[in-house]
Order: structure tokens, then C-alpha cells, then sequence
């Protein structure tokens, strides 16, 4: 077993997660931190898988960020009719990632079947991939169908990798580390029983119910916190005369809240209560203007760091990096 300084050394400069560390992510089951137990998984309650992923990527952001983002699709175990779930998680390497967006049709065929064909991007954590879940619409002789209110009905499907074309095309200035490729499928037949809607649950937990709001703004909200607590280590290695205690308070404190928030959330979901629209803006307006403070204070501390700081083969550049492209997600962007 590796250890996290040995981690973050093998992580340095490297295009995709060395096999050694896959390893060990599956022998821990790290990536099945939201699996329920009955499934094998290690069925984490949410502010353990918090502390988790803030952990991993303090160690590394392309590796905490591919964790992240992989264990986020395998809490799509829930979703599934529970033989299929168990079928496919008792295998221990079974990793589920894929793309949120609508990339692609799901023609249903004569024989209950879906004929699945389209192009996905952003799939983090392609090359380590067990199935990929993909959103497509549905369609019928080639036409869309459609729900009561003349909408078009979306379903989301699991397939294997080998039923995919992975197209390595990522090419930003960060997270070089995560595998987030682009995939497509052509002419794939696949059974209901691999399909699943995102708000029907088949395990009865608690977990189930935290809105998906909610647990994308708190899983991704730790990897900010992670990578920040890294940067403002690699700061202090160039520029020991640095005073960042106020920096690395701001990031504990925010842990704290945000331990809080998972607590909270769990808490009114065991009493089988709902977490109000009112709650749910207020931990996502928490997190976004948080976001927002630690990328200004991070680009303070980085021009006081000097031309070392700006080696492309340096580790504080490696953390920069990662870190405003991390930012560039959707999730916290605000749109002016």
C-alpha cells in the first residue's frame, strides 16, 4: 500500500493514474464509497465519503477529481433493480463513469430492447472504466417519444467499455491525470434491465433521497478544498516567509461547515423529511461564493511565488493548474 506522500509523487507529472494506484483504489473499494453494502460496496454515510474525497484530493486533484467524479456515478447502483446491481458489483474493479449531458438516441426495439447510438464528452476517468452510464433519447421508428406534457422522454443506460469507443481528447491546462475523455456508441443493444431513471431508488436508504443538488455541490465543493490545502503547502516550500494561517484556517473552517451541512442533510432524511429548495440554495450559494474567495486568495498567493512557481514541471504549478481547471465545471461556474 502506498502511502499518500508516495501517491502524490507517482501522481506528479503523469498523463493517466498509474495501475499500481488503481490498485489499490480497488482494493480499498474507493470508488464504491456510496455502493450500498448489501451490494459490497462500502455504503460510506455522506460526511465519512466527504472527508474521503477531501482527503485524496489534498493528495493529488486529478486523482481526488477522478474519484470523485467515478464513485458520484457508481451511487447510480441505487437506481438499478437490485439483482443487476448485485450481479455487477460483486465485482470489486466495477467502476461506472460517463457523461451527464444528452449525447446520443436509445431506439426501442420490436423486442423491448433499446438500439443505443451517440457521442458523449467529459467522461472522467475513461481508461479505468468498468461501464459507462450514458442519457439518451428515446425514439421509436425513428421518432422521438414523448411524455404527457409533449416532452421528450430521456433514460439513462449502463453499458459495458468494451461496448465503446473511447476518444482521448482532453486538452486542458489541468486535471491531465483525471482520463476525461470523449465516447461513442454505435449500434449497441441493450436490455431495460440496464436502464434506470435517476429519482427511482431500489435500496431504501436515506442516501437516496439527499437531492442531486445537493450531493454534486458537496462532493465537488471538497475537491476545491483539497486542491487548496495542497497549493498552500507547495506555496510554502518556495516561499517559507509566507503567512498563510489565515489561508489554511479558511480551508478548515469550511471542512467543518461542510461536515455540518452533510450532517444536517442526513439528519433530516433519516427523520424522512425533505431538504427544502430554501436549504438547497443555501448550501449551493455556500459553496459557489466559497469557490469564488478561494480562487482570488489563490491567485494572490501565486504571484507572490516567483518564476519557480511558473515551471511547468513544478508541483505548485502542477496543483494551479488543476485546480482552475477544476473551476471551469459547470457546477459553481456563475454565468455574468
Amino acid at each position: 500500500m502506498f502511502t499518500p506522500k508516495e501517491i502524490r509523487m507517482k501522481m506528479h507529472g503523469t498523463s493517466e493514474v498509474p495501475s499500481k494506484i488503481i490498485d489499490q483504489i480497488h482494493e480499498e473499494r474507493l470508488l464504491q464509497i456510496w455502493v450500498p453494502k448489501v451490494y459490497g460496496g462500502l455504503g460510506l454515510r455522506l460526511n465519512q465519503g466527504l472527508q474521503l474525497l477531501f482527503d485524496w484530493s489534498k493528495i493529488d486533484g486529478s486523482l481526488g477529481w477522478m474519484l470523485t467524479l467515478c464513485s458520484g456515478a457508481n451511487f447510480f447502483s441505487r437506481n438499478l433493480k437490485p439483482n443487476i446491481a448485485k450481479e455487477l458489483f460483486s465485482n470489486p474493479k466495477t467502476c461506472f463513469g460517463g457523461s451527464g449531458m444528452v449525447g446520443g438516441t436509445a431506439e426501442k426495439q420490436t423486442d423491448g430492447t433499446f438500439l443505443i447510438n451517440g457521442l458523449w464528452h467529459f467522461a472522467t476517468g475513461a481508461p479505468h472504466l468498468s461501464h459507462f452510464t450514458l442519457n439518451a433519447r428515446l425514439t421509436e421508428n425513428g421518432n422521438p417519444l414523448l411524455d404527457e406534457s409533449g416532452n421528450e422522454l430521456i433514460r439513462s443506460f449502463v453499458i459495458s467499455k468494451n461496448q465503446t469507443e473511447i476518444i482521448p481528447n482532453w486538452k486542458s491546462m489541468g486535471m491531465k491525470a483525471t482520463g476525461t475523455y470523449s465516447f461513442k456508441v454505435e449500434n449497441i443493444k441493450v436490455t431495460e434491465d440496464y436502464s434506470f431513471i435517476y429519482d427511482e431508488f431500489f435500496t431504501g436508504d436515506a442516501m437516496d433521497k439527499i437531492p442531486f443538488r445537493v450531493f454534486a455541490d458537496l462532493t465537488l465543493l471538497v475537491n476545491y478544498l483539497g486542491m487548496a490545502a495542497h497549493f498552500s503547502e507547495e506555496a510554502i516550500k518556495i516561499r517559507s516567509y509566507l503567512d498563510l494561517k489565515f489561508f489554511e484556517e479558511k480551508i478548515n473552517k469550511a471542512m467543518v461547515k461542510v461536515i455540518e451541512f452533510a450532517d444536517e442533510v442526513e439528519g433530516v432524511l433519516n427523520e424522512s423529511k425533505v431538504i427544502t429548495p430554501e436549504k438547497q440554495s443555501e448550501i449551493h450559494d455556500y459553496s459557489s461564493d466559497l469557490v469564488d474567495n478561494l480562487s482570488h486568495q489563490i491567485l494572490q498567493i501565486y504571484i507572490q511565488l516567483g518564476i519557480k512557481a511558473s515551471h511547468t514541471d513544478s508541483a505548485v504549478y502542477q496543483v494551479f493548474c488543476d485546480y482552475f481547471t477544476a473551476t471551469q465545471h459547470s457546477n459553481f461556474r456563475r454565468e455574468f
